[in-house]
């Protein structure tokens, strides 16, 4: 097998991965809420599953209907993920912060 006929399914799973991730960080944080007691982890939790969920649901759909007519470069999905990951990563940081 090439590398140009795996490079389609490589792509699906990193967009996969990347929803899965965030979902992982969701459950981390509703778990420092709940052991906490607060709500403030529990609410980023939420939002950050939220976001998981878009993309798991969302982009990576969109991102492989986009690899079945013709791959190539999908800025706008990668700068959704991008940001999705970053305000999942600045949830967790307030997170371990507030403590």
């Amino acid at each position: 097998m090439s590398g140009r006929e795996t490079q389609p399914e490589r792509t699906r799973l990193s967009w996969q991965r990347t929803g899965l991730g965030l979902l992982g960080i969701a459950a981390l944080l509703g778990h420092h809420g709940l052991r906490a007691g607060a709500t403030a982890p529990l609410l980023l939790g939420a939002a950050v599953a939220v976001l998981g969920l878009g993309v798991l649901t969302g982009l990576a759909p969109w991102r492989a209907r986009q690899l079945d007519r013709r791959p190539a470069a999908a800025p706008v999905p990668a700068a959704l993920a991008t940001a999705a990951v970053a305000a999942a990563a600045l949830a967790a940081a307030v997170s371990v912060l507030s403590r």
